[in-house]
């Protein structure tokens, strides 16, 4: 598996394993089959496993606390907080405060059963809350050896250079794919600016540039269907682009999701995209887009098939829409 650095010296695997769907909101989960394909993962090298308090509530966590446990030492652990659940999985806000951030913190050590998280996300930005507050509380995680690294997701220019003047940002995660293209609109210049990584999540638009569209939201559990760019009209526009995806993948001899993959892979090599899947079948798909080169006229090809303003939905429900861009 090839390396890639993200901020402040991270060193991580090119591709990373996305968690959420083992525990949640892409239908019933299978923790057997999630963790075989967690050790999946690490046996084919790919050390970085994103996850956060929020997903089951909790569950992920400990599902992949669980799976690590004899494998410590092999693994990038990036998990976050601030997007504050109760235990029966009711949304109780976004949360900055600092006594919350450490609060936190020392769950999600708990659940993962680890002494150190490598990568720690604030999750969503509390507007309520000087960002320097928060910063400042998570700052003092790093001081005591809690959390090796600091990251944010999500997050505006002006809020990325506030937090990074209080300490160094290692990566930003945000949404980022061929149909999701809003880090281009200067966040993915400023990240560069200031020696951020950026960690991509939802790749191949939650399984749409998958060639599977058709089936998606149908399984019980599954929330995409709640999704603009899952429904009505923007559905059937959508399914248009992934066909043009479709040919240009047949044409090259690979998938359509390993298609999306190797674009988000050959935009910057401090790049690091985060495919989430519960199965080793998907899982050993997703791997091999690491291989994959994009020649520009690939590039130019895909640009033309997927052009941003051809996209339609919101990528979010209008209320969780108004908590990116923080």
């Amino acid at each position: 598996m090839k390396q890639r650095q993200l901020g402040q010296g991270l060193q991580v695997s090119a591709e990373g394993l996305g968690c959420m769907g083992m525990s949640e909101f892409y239908g019933v989960g299978d923790d057997v089959e999630s963790t075989a394909t967690i050790h999946e993962a690490l046996d084919r090298g790919v050390n970085f496993l994103d996850t956060a308090d929020m997903y089951g509530p909790f569950t992920n966590e400990i599902l992949v606390g669980a799976a690590i446990k004899d494998r410590r030492d092999e693994v990038v652990l990036a998990t976050k907080f601030g997007n504050q659940r109760g235990d029966a999985g009711s949304f109780l806000g976004i949360n900055g405060r600092p006594e919350y951030v450490r609060e936190a913190c020392e769950n999600s050590l708990r659940r993962l059963g680890v002494d150190v998280i490598d990568l720690y996300y604030q999750h969503r930005i509390d507007r309520s809350v000087p960002i320097e507050e928060t910063w400042g509380a998570m700052k003092t995680l790093v001081d005591d050896g809690k959390v090796r690294f600091l990251g944010i997701s999500e997050a505006s220019v002006p809020t990325l250079e506030r937090a990074h003047a209080v300490h160094p940002i290692a990566a930003l995660q945000s949404e980022y794919s061929l149909w999701s293209r809003d880090p281009e609109d200067g966040v993915l210049a400023s990240c560069r600016r200031l020696g951020i990584g950026f960690v991509a999540y939802s790749p191949m638009g939650r399984g749409f540039l998958t060639g599977e569209a058709s089936q998606l939201g149908k399984a019980e559990k599954d929330f995409r269907l709640n999704h603009p760019r899952f429904s009505g009209e923007a559905f059937d526009n959508n399914l248009a682009l992934v066909d043009r995806l479709t040919e240009i993948a047949t044409a090259k001899g690979v998938s359509v999701a390993q298609l999306a993959i190797a674009w988000v892979l050959a935009q910057g090599e401090d790049i690091v995209p985060i495919p989430g899947t519960k199965r080793r079948r998907w899982l050993a798909e997703n791997i091999a887009a690491v291989d994959i080169e994009l020649s520009d006229d690939d590039l130019a090809a895909l640009t033309a098939a997927v052009p941003r303003d051809a996209v339609r939905g919101e990528r979010y429900p209008e209320a969780s829409m108004k908590s990116l861009n923080g």
